[in-house]
């Protein structure tokens, strides 16, 4: 019973899924303080209050709802901005191709290659 169970969580997708829990909670870390530390104060600022909880209509609070809904866009922008920013940062380089095609046999040969490695044509150099 135990072989099994360490059989189990010794799987490669346990772990995968054990290791995606715990960065999700430490970039959730990041992104409520970036919206709380960050945006909400830069919010305050201009609007003038960052939070609209005391705002009441007989028994309905419907001021907690807006902070709600505010606190919501705020940390939806934030995550928006650190995903686009990530994907900025892991996005490949494409200025300079890796491989380039030989003009006489049209094989694919390295940028920096004088000769074709199959027709052994001689060509530029492009890098």
């Amino acid at each position: 019973m135990l072989r099994g169970f360490r059989d189990f969580v010794l799987r490669g997708n346990v772990l995968d899924l054990a290791v995606a829990v715990v960065i999700g909670t430490a970039f959730t870390a990041v992104v409520t303080s970036f919206a709380r530390d960050l945006l909400v104060p830069a919010i305050a600022a201009v609007a003038g209050r960052p939070d609209f909880g005391e705002l009441v209509l007989g028994p309905i609070r419907y001021g907690a709802f807006i902070t709600a809904l505010v606190n919501f866009l705020i940390v939806a922008f934030a995550l928006y901005l650190i995903v686009t920013a990530a994907r900025r940062i892991a996005r490949p380089d494409t200025s300079t191709p890796s491989v380039r095609s030989c003009p006489f046999c049209l094989t694919d040969i390295a940028p920096t290659a004088s000769r074709c490695p199959a027709c052994t044509s001689e060509v530029e150099p492009s890098g």
